[in-house]
């Protein structure tokens, strides 16, 4: 026992003297990259100078050296590299001194040669992703972390569009090379994430603050090892996991804008206590049971009717209070561990917490129609609405990370939660057919309440290891990642007065009656992939071999339950309140007009088997396998076969088949689940619209792609590509909803839904044919000039097109149209001003252009359509434009970066060309939006190594969101309009 307890004695002193010797010590890192080929380079040898001491790289190129307090040099070495001697690298007690990235150049013949840098010179070079850009093997362009301070961007949407032909819709969708959100797709960590939009195919890029992420990269070009599903770009996100260093960061941020804060006329409703946290306490809930029914008169008790009446929220107005301050909260804390002798531990964890306020007391929407004489050009008003409507938006994220690191292997481990909550409050004024020549309409004037909550929530799971074999020959990288996403939309509400001669009424035939609904999606998002390279020597060069697998699976569960207001006997007499109508005294069965029991009660639009609900699958197994190699000296060649087995299930009902499959539920005294199987089997018209569990697309497709580059000269290269890839319809396309947009009374309907006369309900996918050419020049590191050209092709592509027989209501569907091209020319360049006048040298200029003509040979149904309101002297071709393709886009800028007093500034200039939104027809002209100027000025200030401040200017133009009708000879009229005004923003942060 005594000599157990002496070894334990002796023990314990080691391990405490060892963390002493360890507290005493200080700890230079650095990453150490191939100049040419901006690769990670492993078993680079990192020797204190004079000493025994040194250091290894792992095969991330990065390396970790303990060393006494002191000051010295370091000699970075590697067999045929020039070697580099770090002067005046000072290491202090417990503190980390980092390098950043050291940048070794091949030289066989002049092995004695010693680049003789200072540690300062290294430690402000950042590792330059234009040298990445240069030799990848495929078009990509991105922007880092290093940045993301540099511009003030607080959101992941606000940061992308200064990317070489990116651009963003309403600050959330992502537009590459100006095709819609349709044609990108967003990865997180390199593997697929769920949206949170059931009306958008791609996702709501702004939900990720830029505190969370490493980098942001956009690939233009497809390979193999990379999803099929897109065509203007792949945009991943990759999250923080690996400090260099102890990071304690804080920062804080205010923003102004006189349109939006300290006004008095904001509008909100009472909502729940946990508002201010992003989603509902359970306030708005749906009650209990009202899923399957609600009590109604003649069916239920009066009583039982009172009660579920009086049981919902009796709030249907608007009300003004005093908007507040955009404000924004963020936290991260990450270090490193040495764990053994070449082990390294880190770990991350981030939050943030950002609260918005939106005010547009310019919001308006139309609908237009063409005229019908062919002389008469102007459009006719059908219905606009026009008001105030104002938003408050909270933004609640935080990431947790876990990164274990060897010389040979990286294992990373990451949960992430966003959670987005917004109330919203409008009050329209509604004309309907003033001039009573629309087609389709009654001709009314309304006021209009609207309230809507959505809460929207991601929650990410992420596994992944990285292995390296017999020194970087053989690299494994394997990923794990669950998604789930929520979108919950509770207890909308819309109250609209008819005014006829000044007297309000609620009219069903005119404004419509008072209604709310309930909206739920719920997606599951499983991926598991894994990717192999190997590295031999093929032609006596450097190639790769790739080869790799993936499996997604996802599910999404979505209901949209709708419940409208009825009257038993005569309504009261109005003062236009919204508010007075749900008193207790007008709800069933609170009075007797002499006919009986009155009062007003909800009842469900539709009854189970909900046509607004559905449950969606998809199966998607893939394989590839690439080649990348040099055939000659200059001439790289990449080239890949992916196969991608395809499978989506659906179970859904449009509303015909719903009603038959009800009737015969009754009828034969069974359940709506039985009678469904009865109806699908059936031979009635509607059996073909209803799904249980069937596959409504199932595909094996190959999807080659071939890129080469070839190097003029060191800084010069020519490149060449060729892809296939494909574009998907989303679940909510490929459905039968019908679903309406309370805030503009549009109705949305799914691409399984026919329309007699104008679709078949077929909706299929989008084969895509993509050609790249482009020739790069890196003058200097850091700088680029660049010119590309692109032409792709489009077999089926699906577009929003409005429905032409629905002249009643503003209804709208995805649709696949005729075939499609597009035709692009791009150009790009970063440049320091030092060329102009060598004192210029902090200053630098880059911008990019894109252009592209598009055309569309239009299907006979709708050459048909625009042919029946032809206006006199109208050309009439048989192509049109592409929807959701912008002509140009234009990104500029002009920076001041000192790193000597730690200021940089920049104003930035971004626009994107007139865009065809929604396809017209018939009665109804097409939509385009207008060009948004947007400029914005940002300005960084460094006190010191700690203490950063920030100054920002959105939208200084102050500049117009609009979307206009357009027709030939005609005057532009709004679709929609609304005013962001100018934000002014200041920021402050602290390292600790």
């Amino acid at each position: 026992m005594r000599n157990f307890k002496t070894i334990s004695l002796i023990i314990v002193g080691l391990v405490l003297s060892g963390f002493y010797v360890k507290a005493q010590q200080g700890t230079v890192r650095g990453t150490v990259i191939e100049d040419a080929s901006g690769e990670p380079m492993f078993g680079v040898t990192v020797a204190v100078d004079g000493t025994t001491k040194g250091a290894v790289s792992d095969f991330e190129g990065t390396f970790n050296l303990k060393l006494d307090p002191g000051t010295y040099n370091l000699m970075v070495s590697f067999i045929s590299y020039k070697a580099i001697n770090i002067t005046g690298v000072t290491i202090a007690s417990g503190e980390i001194t980092t390098l950043g990235t050291i940048r070794m150049k091949e030289d066989v013949e002049t092995l004695e040669d010693v680049i003789v840098v200072t540690a300062e010179v290294i430690k402000n070079n950042e590792a330059a992703l234009l040298t990445v850009k240069r030799k990848s093997a495929n078009l990509l362009d991105g922007i880092s972390a290093a940045n993301f301070a540099k511009i003030g961007d607080s959101d992941a949407g606000a940061a992308i569009k200064r990317v070489t032909g990116v651009s963003v819709e309403g600050g959330k969708y992502v537009y590459v090379r100006g095709l819609g959100d349709r044609y990108t797709k967003t990865m997180l960590n390199t593997v697929d994430i769920p949206g949170l939009d059931p009306d958008r195919n791609s996702l709501q890029i702004d939900i990720f603050p830029t505190n969370l992420i490493q980098n942001m990269i956009v690939l233009k070009s497809a390979v193999a090892e990379m999803p099929a599903d897109f065509t203007g770009g792949v945009v991943n996100i990759e999250t923080k996991d690996f400090p260099e260093e102890r990071i304690l960061d804080v920062s804080f941020g205010v923003s102004y804008n006189p349109n939006m804060h300290f006004n008095n006329e904001f509008l909100e409703y009472d909502g729940g206590d946990t508002d201010w946290l992003g989603f509902d306490d359970g306030t708005r809930d749906l009650p209990a049971g009202a899923a399957t029914g609600v009590p109604l008169p003649d069916e239920d008790s009066e009583q039982a009717v009172f009660d579920f009446n009086n049981s919902l929220n009796p709030n249907f107005a608007a009300n003004t209070t005093t908007s507040l301050l955009d404000y924004n909260l963020g936290l991260t804390y990450g270090d490193q561990i040495s764990v053994g002798i070449d082990n390294n531990l880190g770990f991350i964890l981030s939050g943030t917490y950002r609260s918005t306020y939106q005010h547009f007391d310019d919001r308006l929407f139309g609908e237009y129609q063409i005229a019908s004489p062919s002389d008469e050009f102007d459009l006719v008003t059908a219905v606009t609405r026009d008001g105030v409507e104002s938003a408050r938006n909270i933004l609640l994220g935080g990431l947790a990370g876990l990164a274990f690191k060897t010389k040979q292997s990286k294992y990373k481990f990451t949960t992430m939660r966003l959670q987005n909550g917004q109330s919203k409050a409008g009050q329209f004024f509604i004309v309907d057919d003033p001039e009573e020549r629309a087609a389709g309409k009654s001709g009314f004037s309304a006021t209009n309440d609207v309230l809507t909550y959505d809460q929207r929530s991601l929650t990410n799971y992420f596994l992944g290891g990285e292995h390296s074999l017999k020194n970087n020959l053989f690299l494994v990288d394997w990923r794990l990642a669950l998604t789930n996403s929520e979108l919950e939309q509770p207890d909308i509400r819309e109250a609209a007065f008819t005014l006829d001669q000044g007297r309000a009424t609620l009219s069903a035939g005119q404004a419509g009656l008072p209604f709310r609904s309930w909206r739920f999606l719920d997606e599951d998002n499983y991926v598991a992939k894994v990717d192999f390279t190997y590295s031999p020597q093929v032609f006596q060069r450097d190639s790769k071999i790739k080869a790799g697998a993936s499996f997604v699976y996802k599910e999404r569960d979505y209901a949209l339950l709708n419940y409208n207001m009825l009257f038993s006997g005569s309504q009261p007499t109005w003062t236009g309140n919204p508010n007075e109508i749900m008193q207790d005294q007008n709800i069933f069965p609170r009075f007797d007009d002499g006919d009986g029991a009155g009062g007003l009660y909800f009842q469900a639009e539709i009854l189970p088997p909900n046509s607004n609900a559905y449950n969606s699958s998809v199966q998607n197994a893939s394989g590839y396998v690439s080649a990348e190699f040099s055939p000659l000296n200059k001439l790289k060649a990449v080239v890949g076969l992916r196969m991608e087995n395809y499978v989506q299930k659906h179970t859904g009902r449009s509303q015909e088949a719903a009603s038959i499959i009800r009737s015969r539920a009754r009828a034969d005294e069974i359940t709506v689940e039985e009678a469904a199987f009865i109806v699908r089997d059936g031979d009635l018209p509607e059996s073909d619209q209803v799904l249980i569990e069937d596959e409504v697309l199932n595909e094996l497709g190959l999807f080659p792609s071939l890129n080469l580059i070839y190097n003029l000269k060191e800084t010069h290269n020519l490149r060449l590509g060729y892809s296939r890839t494909i574009a998907r319809p989303t679940f909510k396309e490929l459905s039968f909803a019908q679903i309406i947009d309370p805030i503009s009374d549009r109705i949305y309907n799914g691409g399984l839904l026919p329309v007699e006369g104008e679709w078949d309900g077929n909706l299929t996918t989008t084969d895509i044919n993509n050609f790249d050419l482009r020739y790069e020049i890196f003058p200097r590191r850091g700088e680029l000039i660049s010119a590309s050209l692109f032409y792709k092709t489009f077999d089926r592509p699906i577009e929003l097109v409005r429905l032409y027989s629905a002249q009643t209501n503003n209804e709208f569907q995805t649709r696949n149209v005729g075939n499609g091209r597009v035709y692009g020319f791009e150009l790009e360049f970063r440049k320091k001003l030092d060329f102009l006048i060598p004192s210029l040298n902090n200053w630098g200029i880059n911008g990019n252009l894109t252009l592209t003509e598009s055309q569309i040979d239009m299907f006979s149904n709708e050459l048909e359509a625009r042919r029946e309101f032809l206006k006199e002297g109208e050309d009439f071709e048989d192509t049109r434009e592409m929807a959701g393709q912008a002509p140009y886009v234009i990104n500029a800028g002009i920076t001041y970066e000192n790193i000597d007093n730690g200021l940089d500034a920049g104003i930035f200039y971004n626009v994107q060309g007139p865009t065809l939104l929604v396809v017209g027809g018939s009665l109804f002209p097409d939509v385009f939006t207008e060009p948004f100027h947007s400029l914005n000025f940002n300005l960084n200030k460094r006190f010191g190594e700690s203490l950063g401040v920030n100054l920002s200017v959105s939208n200084v133009l102050n500049d117009v969101r609009e979307q206009f009708f357009q027709n030939f000879e005609a005057e532009d009229q709004y679709f929609e309009r609304w005013s962001p005004g100018t934000s002014i923003g200041v920021g402050i942060s602290y390292s600790f």
